[in-house]
């Protein structure tokens, strides 16, 4: 009886020609998900910033970024100590008394090391030793802790999900998280004195993000449909697919052209950032719900 209520959450049947109609998990569920895969992509930029040092100068800029980047990698932490529907479990840990954090977990809560280390180096220049050092370390752990914390959260989503597919989930999260994660700190840096000297850099770099993700994600889709049961048409011409489409792409990178003219850049980064993320969670919400309705994941 309990495997068949954890099947009901994602696939339903249909009586008359017996495959499955996806039913997504609720998008604010991946909502919180995105978020925090944009919370660690956000740290991996300002990590590597400053390893190069290219940051822009400032310690109040600096703490803004890792503030941010902490309140979305947090997210869903935070509404899974709450106990929320949304977040019933973060990484594997059902956060309880007497329980304790699963691997995935664990290393999630480790990125916070040199998170604290950044913030506690950041000084006017950004040119000291240690700081940039902190960057390093701050660069290298963001994309470790997403990479390792992908395919548990794939195990977890799609328990019969096979090698292939679950190889492929680390490369889609790691890029899928810098481009979300640069859309923020587009943002971040929007707001200092002095952003709108250099926007070229910056768009060109969120546009072949944008083109990069476009592609690893258009590859996962055709890994899976031809394993899909019943008609392939049902799951790949999903009208909510060109909603994600067009909002997790279309949109931001029409903020990006129109942020080359200089004018309203700040409203601009904000409103690419949100629409990337709840394009982003509404992929991802389809995505999930195909590799639960295949049939080695039942």
């Amino acid at each position: 009886m309990k495997q068949r209520r954890a099947i009901s959450q994602h696939a339903v049947f249909d009586s008359r020609e017996g495959s499955p109609l996806v039913r997504p998990r609720r998008l604010g569920s991946t909502l919180l998900v995105v978020c925090g895969h944009d919370g660690y992509g956000l740290w991996m930029l300002v990590g590597l910033a400053l390893a190069v040092g290219v940051f822009p100068d400032g310690r109040g800029d600096a703490l803004v970024a890792l503030g941010l980047g902490g309140l979305l990698a947090s997210a869903g932490l935070i509404a899974a100590c709450v106990r929320s529907p949304w977040m019933p479990s973060w990484h594997g840990w059902t956060i309880s008394r007497g329980t304790w954090p699963t691997s995935d977990a664990l290393i999630a809560l480790a990125t916070l090391l040199p998170v604290l280390g950044v913030a506690g180096l950041v000084r006017g220049d950004n040119a000291f030793w240690a700081t940039r050092l902190a960057g390093v370390a701050l660069a290298l752990c963001s994309p470790a802790s997403i990479i390792i914390t992908a395919r548990g959260d794939a195990r977890r989503q799609a328990p019969g999900i096979d090698d292939r597919l679950a190889t492929q989930l680390p490369l889609s999260r790691a890029v899928s998280a810098t481009y979300g994660g640069g859309l923020w700190l587009w943002s971040c840096v929007a707001g200092q004195e002095g952003a709108n000297r250099h926007p070229v850099a910056w768009i060109i770099g969120l546009l072949l993000l944008a083109l990069l993700r476009g592609l690893i994600e258009n590859l996962r889709w055709q890994a899976v449909l031809p394993r899909m049961p019943g008609p392939r048409a049902r799951f790949e011409l999903q009208p909510r697919r060109y909603v994600a489409a067009l909002l997790a792409y279309a949109v931001p990178c029409l903020a990006l052209v129109l942020a080359s003219f200089g004018r309203g850049l700040m409203p601009i980064t904000l409103v690419a950032a949100v629409s990337c993320v709840i394009g982003m969670a509404t992929e991802l919400t389809l995505y999930d719900g195909a590799l639960a309705a295949l049939p080695d994941s039942r």
